[in-house]
């Protein structure tokens, strides 16, 4: 093979192995190449050749391909946000927890009537829109579920004053209108957060009555 014939085998080798998607054995390369080819040079030739390229010609699992340098693959690394849609139960779980916070899991399947899927809790905990509060002090001392300053970042609000009331919501369809609230109160089996949270010598919680989640939450639907 004379220099001229090296060349353009060098260079027939190259774009064989750039255009190819997926890695090429030998004799899928020997295919494409004339017969006199000495592959195994030419092949060593432009591993030698990408040495200290961006790419480097590589031999893996009996094939050849083109794989980004080790040393400069990190820096090729993208990470993007995913937006997922919120399910309708993941925005009235989060509803709840918003405005009758500290409430465990029990009080949030009470309040909407139906049982609460693990999946929903986990959604919300993922966003970094809630975090597990303190126990009950009732027997089997249930975990509580309060919201985070990311919440609050994310709605838009300056602190849990902020929040629209109830009523705002139960018509735009956010909470379940049925008395369970109610009844769960007057049972004393569920206590405003400020309630709570001055009973067991903790910081004193902001009220939890006013006006802007609404739209907030809607969005999120959307997002």
């Amino acid at each position: 093979m004379d220099g001229r014939e090296r060349v353009d085998g060098l260079r027939l080798l190259e774009a064989l192995l750039f255009a190819s998607s997926e890695p090429l054995d030998e004799e899928s390369i020997k295919a494409r190449l004339p017969e006199e080819t000495d592959l195994e040079d030419l092949l060593s030739e432009l591993a030698d050749k990408y040495a200290d390229r961006g790419v480097n010609l590589v031999h893996v699992g009996g094939k050849w391909a083109f794989r980004t340098a080790p040393d400069v693959a990190p820096r090729l690394k993208i990470e993007t946000t995913v937006s997922r849609r919120l399910s309708r139960a993941a925005v009235e779980t989060l509803a709840i927890i918003a405005y009758h916070q500290p409430v465990t899991r029990a009080e949030i399947e009470e309040i909407r009537g139906v049982g609460q899927s693990r999946g929903t809790l986990d959604m919300l905990l993922e966003a970094g829109w809630i975090k597990p509060g303190r126990r009950r002090r009732t027997p089997g001392r249930p975990v509580t579920w309060v919201t985070t300053d990311a919440f609050l970042e994310h709605f838009g609000l300056p602190g849990l004053d902020a929040l629209p009331g109830v009523d705002e919501l139960k018509a735009a369809g956010l909470l379940d209108t049925r008395p369970a609230i109610g009844l769960l109160r007057e049972r004393g089996e569920l206590t405003p957060a400020s309630e709570e949270e001055d009973a067991d010598g903790a910081e004193e919680e902001e009220s939890l009555d006013a006006s802007d989640l609404q739209s907030n939450l809607l969005e999120a639907e959307e997002n």
